[in-house]
């Protein structure tokens, strides 16, 4: 019996947006009654979904935390059925949660996929444990630990998490309100300011593909701006979309926007006013926010999770220098760090997940669907 596995905040952040069609309908509600189970099948998820128009668009995930469960039903539904195309009563399940999930929604997720989709057995990992064993690939045997910092960047909010022998440190856990959407936001005002040409009502799309094209992130900002201005012809970029309405196409150049996206990182007062402390600063305090006994391994060890947002992944050695350029300049640091990992991870559950599953330590951490469902009804 082969787990299929399954990561909630990982399935590529296109696959959050759900569309439904909402129109409106003069019926009797037997009628209503008749046709619910019709509407219940109009609908689209990922790309599909933004690519609907003429759709209503919701998010049942916010900040990587599910908030409608009865979209995220529905959304598992396609996802299992339409995607995977498996059974579930025929397969385990290792799906993984976000930092500082609430034990209420776990309680749901399991709750749903007992009752709802009737899988035998499983298991909620937790994603930052899986990005240090996906690092493990570039470590020999030796080397391999579960302990470090994690940076999982995703598309509402980005989490600095302690895992310290696998054991994720929970109270020390920080998060920022800065993530691959604000990325997406801030380089769609920068090119509003710039009024480039873009249709008014395809500015989000075009942002979003500029930041998934061309952004990056620079090792200095200083620098950066002086290389534009000294040749800006080789490092300019030129966009081509096609306009929705009367098809035509509009190029734009894509600027100072590349490395300005991600820039937002280590001043997020550019793009938001009210949360001024970078990622360095957070990573510095959460690691010494930390048992005196685990700091040095932290200190040692980062792997920066880039799920979602290619921006990040794109120079995420540069991202990693900078964090620890200035953790190393703070006292409370030097003579500790000896050397930061990186690991460039596209979907770091989805890499790992595959390999955990079907491993025996994974397989006796399964919860059993005979063994949790009377926890559910009970009282």
């Amino acid at each position: 019996m082969l787990p299929q596995m399954l990561s909630l905040q990982a399935l590529h952040l296109r696959a959050h947006g759900i569309a439904i069609r909402e129109s409106a309908k003069v019926v009797d509600q037997a009628q209503r009654r008749v046709l619910r189970g019709v509407d219940d099948l109009d609908f689209f998820i990922g790309d599909e979904a933004i690519d609907k128009p003429t759709y209503a668009t919701k998010w049942p995930i916010r900040h990587g935390i599910i908030e409608d469960w009865d979209l995220m039903e529905r959304f598992m539904e396609q996802v299992v059925f339409k995607y995977l195309r498996a059974e579930p009563e025929d397969h385990y399940f290792l799906m993984t949660e976000p930092p500082l999930n609430t034990p209420e929604n776990r309680e749901y997720l399991a709750e749903i996929m007992f009752e709802s989709f009737n899988v035998p057995g499983l298991y909620i990992a937790v994603q930052a444990v899986l990005a240090l064993a996906a690092s493990w690939t570039s470590r020999q045997v030796g080397e391999r630990t579960l302990t470090g910092i994690v940076i999982d960047s995703g598309d509402g909010v980005t989490h600095v998490i302690p895992v310290a022998e696998g054991y994720v440190i929970g109270s020390c856990i920080k998060h920022i309100p800065i993530a691959g959407r604000d990325i997406t936001y801030f380089i769609q005002q920068l090119l509003r300011e710039r009024e480039v040409g873009i249709p008014p009502e395809q500015s989000l799309e075009t942002a979003k593909a500029i930041k998934e094209k061309y952004c990056y992130i620079c090792p200095d900002i200083v620098r950066e701006f002086a290389k534009y201005d000294v040749d800006p012809r080789k490092w300019i970029k030129q966009y081509t979309g096609i306009n929705a309405i009367n098809q035509k196409k509009f190029i734009i150049d894509v600027g100072y926007e590349r490395f300005l996206g991600p820039e937002i990182f280590f001043h997020p007062e550019f793009a938001n006013p009210d949360f001024m402390e970078s990622i360095s600063d957070v990573v510095d305090e959460v690691i010494q926010n930390c048992p005196i006994d685990v700091r040095r391994p932290l200190y040692k060890v980062c792997v920066q999770v880039c799920g979602s947002s290619s921006a990040m992944c794109t120079g995420v050695w540069f991202f990693i220098g900078r964090v620890y350029r200035f953790v190393a300049l703070t006292g409370t640091a030097q003579g500790k760090l000896q050397v930061a990992e990186a690991a460039l991870l596209l979907g770091h559950a989805l890499f790992w997940g595959p390999f955990q599953a079907p491993s025996p330590e994974c397989g006796q951490k399964f919860a059993m669907k005979n063994t949790l469902l009377p926890l559910f009804h009970s009282g």
